[in-house]
C-alpha cells in the first residue's frame, strides 16, 4: 500500500476521511467527518436516487422469499402485545359463533312447537329473540374491541419501527429510501397490527362452519355426508386463493412502496422541478410504477372475486342439496319442518365461505405487510454501553486505524488520527474524499467496519448513550429544525437550555438580528418564520452552539455563510462558545488559516497533518481550495431543494 511523504513541519500523517454515502439528493450528508485524508485514485460515484429506488424494489422482491420466519415472529410478537384484548376479542367472537349455531336449533324447535299445537311456543320465541339479539349486540361489541385493538397494534409496530430506524444510525437507515420508510411505517405497520384480531376473529370464523357441520349430523348423518361430499372441492379453492392473494398482495405493497419513495423524491426537488420546466416529465416519471400498481391490484381483485364467485356457486350447490335430501328424507317421515328448517341454516353455517376468505384475505395482507415492517426490524443497532467519559476530560479524539465501507468502495482507508483536546482541527480534501464520512464516524453517527474511535479515552461504542450526546455537538450543512418555535429549534438537544443560553448561542451564530426581526422574536413559530439558506445553517450552528460539550463537530456547516458572516462566527466560535475540542470540515481556506492544525485527507487516507500555513507550501494542498466552489456572498442564500433538507 503506497504511503504519503509527510509535510515539512507536519505531524505523522494519519489516514482520514469517509465518502459520503449514497447522495439522493443530497439527503444524507448527515454522516460527515473529518480527519486526515489521503486521496487514492478517483472520486466514487454519487448513487441516483432512481437506480436507488429499483433497487430497493428488487431488495423488497427478494425479501418476499426470505422474510417468512421474521415476519411470524413479528406477528406473534404482536398478538403477545395485545395478548388480553385478543382474548377477549377471541372470546366474544366465540360466544357470538355460539349463539349463531344455537339459533337455528331454536328456531326448527319453536316451528315444530307452533305447527304441531302443542306446547306454547312462546317461551321458545323469547330464546329465539334473545339469541338474536345477543347475537347483534356481540357483534358490535367484537367490532369495537376489534378497531381499538388494531389501532393499538399498528401504532406499537410504528414505534418499534421508529424506535429501530433511529436506533440504526444515518447510514444503516438510508437503505430505504424516506418515501418507502413512510409506507411501511404507517400502511403496512398499520394492516400487520391487525394480524392477532384477523386471528382470534378467525377462530370464530373456523368455530362456525365445523359446529354447523357437528350439528347437520346429529340432525341426520345423510344431511352430513351430502355436505361433506362437496367439502374437497371447498378447501381447494380456499387453499387456491390463499397461495394466489400471497403473491399479488406482496408485489402491491411493494409497488406502494416504489411509488411513494419517488413522489418524496420530487417533492423535496419541487423547485428545481419547477425552474427547469421539467414537471410533465416528472410527474411520469414518479407515477412510472402506476400501470404495475394496477395490474397487482386489478390481480388481487380479481383473485378474490374469483374466490367469492366460487363461493357463491359452490354454496347454494351445498345447500340445495342438502334441502333436497332434506326434502327427501322429510317426505319419508324422517325429519320435521323443524329440523329441515335447522339442517338448512347448519348447512348455510356449514357453507360459511365468504368470512373464512375475508379472513383469510385479512391474513395475507397483514403477513406481507409484516414481511416489509420486520425488515425495518432487522435493522442493526448501534450498539452502545455504560462506561462513563472521564470527568473534565478535555475531549481528546483519537481515531485508530478507522476503516469504513460504503458501496463496495472503501472510503476510510487506515485512518490514524489523533485531535488533542481544546484543539480546533480542520479536515480539507477534494470531494469524495471522506470528509463526511470521517466527521460521522468522529460524532458517532456510524461506526467503522473496522478500526476504533476514542473520546478522553473511551471507546464510543463502549460509552453511556446520554452523555456521549451532552458531550458531542453537531452541526450540519444543511440542518433540519425541530421544535415548535425558533427558540425551541435552538434549545432542541439532548438537554434543553435556558432562554439566556439559547440568545447567546444565537448571537455567536450571528443569528439574534434576523431573529429578533421575526414578528415574535424567539417565539415565532418556525412556520411562520421563512428562512432562507444562511439563516437557516446559523440556526444550525446555534443550535450546536448552544449544546457544545467536550466535543464539536462542525460538518460544513458554515457553506451557505457569506465571507464575513463567516468570518464572525468562527471568531465566536473560539471566544464565546464552550470551550472544547473542534473538528471542522473545511472548503475555505479562512476556515482552514483558523484551524490550529489541518488534516488533509486524500482517497480515504491522511495524506498530512499540520499547520495551514506549512501545508500551504505545496502545490498539491493549494489544489484542493482551488477546486472548491466560493461561498456565497449573500446571506440570504436559498437553500437547497426540500426547505430545511435532510434531517439530522
Amino acid at each position: 500500500m503506497a504511503t504519503t511523504p509527510r509535510t515539512p513541519g507536519a505531524t505523522d500523517p494519519a489516514p482520514a476521511d469517509e465518502r459520503r454515502p449514497p447522495d439522493r439528493g443530497r439527503a444524507h450528508e448527515d454522516a460527515r467527518a473529518d480527519d486526515n485524508v489521503r486521496v487514492d485514485d478517483g472520486t466514487p460515484a454519487h448513487e441516483d436516487a432512481r437506480a436507488h429506488v429499483t433497487a430497493q424494489a428488487d431488495t423488497d422482491a427478494r425479501a418476499d422469499d426470505t422474510a417468512g420466519p421474521s415476519a411470524d415472529r413479528l406477528l406473534l410478537a404482536a398478538a403477545r402485545h395485545s395478548a388480553g384484548r385478543t382474548a377477549v376479542i377471541c372470546l366474544l367472537s366465540t360466544v357470538t359463533a355460539g349463539c349463531a349455531l344455537a339459533l337455528p336449533a331454536a328456531l326448527g324447535h319453536t316451528l315444530d312447537l307452533i305447527l304441531g299445537h302443542g306446547a306454547s311456543p312462546y317461551l321458545w320465541t323469547a330464546l329465539c329473540a334473545a339469541l338474536i339479539s345477543a347475537e347483534v349486540l356481540l357483534e358490535a361489541l367484537t367490532a369495537f374491541v376489534t378497531g381499538t385493538t388494531n389501532a393499538r397494534g399498528g401504532s406499537w409496530l410504528r414505534r418499534l419501527g421508529v424506535q429501530r430506524v433511529l436506533a440504526a444510525g444515518p447510514h444503516h437507515a438510508s437503505r430505504f429510501t424516506p418515501g418507502d420508510l413512510v409506507t411501511r411505517l404507517t400502511g403496512n405497520a398499520a394492516e400487520a397490527g391487525t394480524a392477532p384480531t384477523t386471528v382470534a376473529t378467525g377462530v370464530a370464523a373456523l368455530i362456525t362452519p365445523l359446529g354447523g357441520l357437528i350439528a347437520l349430523a346429529f340432525i341426520d348423518l345423510w344431511l352430513a355426508a351430502v355436505f361433506l361430499a362437496g367439502a374437497p372441492a371447498l378447501f381447494l379453492f380456499l387453499r387456491a386463493f390463499a397461495r394466489s392473494s400471497s403473491d399479488s398482495v406482496s408485489r402491491y405493497q411493494r409497488v406502494q412502496g416504489e411509488l411513494a419513495a419517488r413522489l418524496v423524491e420530487a417533492l423535496g426537488g419541487a423547485r428545481t422541478v419547477a425552474a427547469a420546466g421539467t414537471a410533465r416529465r416528472e410527474r411520469d416519471r414518479v407515477l412510472a410504477p402506476l400501470p404495475e400498481l394496477s395490474a397487482q391490484g386489478r390481480r388481487m381483485w380479481q383473485v378474490y372475486g374469483r374466490a367469492v364467485v366460487q363461493g357463491g356457486i359452490l354454496v347454494p350447490l351445498l345447500q340445495t342439496a342438502v334441502l333436497a335430501v332434506g326434502g327427501v328424507r322429510l317426505a319419508a317421515g324422517d325429519l320435521s319442518v323443524g329440523e329441515l328448517l335447522a339442517a338448512t341454516r347448519y348447512a348455510a353455517l356449514a357453507a360459511g365461505v365468504g368470512s373464512v376468505i375475508g379472513r383469510l384475505n385479512s391474513l395475507v395482507r397483514s403477513r406481507a405487510a409484516a414481511r416489509r415492517t420486520a425488515e425495518l426490524l432487522a435493522l442493526p443497532a448501534m450498539p452502545y454501553g455504560t462506561r462513563p467519559l472521564p470527568a473534565d476530560g478535555p475531549g481528546r479524539l483519537e481515531l485508530r486505524g478507522v476503516s469504513v465501507t460504503r458501496g463496495g468502495c472503501e472510503v476510510l482507508r487506515g485512518v490514524d488520527l489523533v485531535v488533542p483536546g481544546g484543539t480546533t482541527t480542520a479536515v480539507v480534501g477534494r470531494s469524495g474524499a471522506g470528509k463526511s464520512v470521517l466527521a460521522a464516524v468522529a460524532g458517532r453517527l456510524t461506526d467503522p467496519g473496522s478500526g476504533q474511535v476514542l473520546l478522553d479515552g473511551v471507546p464510543l461504542t463502549e460509552a453511556d448513550p446520554a452523555q456521549l450526546r451532552r458531550e458531542i455537538g453537531y452541526a450540519f450543512e444543511r440542518p433540519a429544525l425541530f421544535g415548535d418555535t425558533v427558540g425551541g429549534a435552538v434549545a432542541f438537544g439532548a438537554y434543553a437550555p435556558d432562554g439566556p443560553a439559547v440568545e447567546a448561542a444565537a448571537r455567536a451564530a450571528s443569528a439574534d438580528r434576523f431573529v429578533r426581526l421575526l414578528p415574535r422574536g424567539y417565539d415565532t413559530p418556525l412556520a411562520d418564520a421563512p428562512l432562507s439558506g444562511g439563516e437557516l445553517q446559523r440556526l444550525g450552528l446555534a443550535r450546536a452552539f448552544a449544546h457544545a460539550g467536550r466535543l464539536l463537530v462542525l460538518d460544513d456547516a458554515t457553506s451557505s455563510l457569506d465571507s464575513v458572516t463567516e468570518v464572525q462566527v468562527g471568531r465566536a466560535l473560539i471566544g464565546e462558545v464552550r470551550a472544547g475540542t473542534r473538528l471542522l470540515i473545511a472548503h475555505r481556506v479562512s476556515s482552514a488559516a483558523r484551524a490550529d492544525r489541518v488534516a488533509w485527507l486524500e482517497n480515504g487516507r491522511v495524506r498530512a497533518v499540520g499547520p495551514h500555513e506549512e501545508l500551504w507550501e505545496l502545490a498539491d494542498y493549494r489544489a484542493v481550495f482551488a477546486d472548491e466552489p466560493e461561498a456565497p456572498d449573500e446571506p440570504d442564500a436559498e437553500p437547497a431543494d426540500g426547505g430545511t433538507g435532510a434531517v439530522r
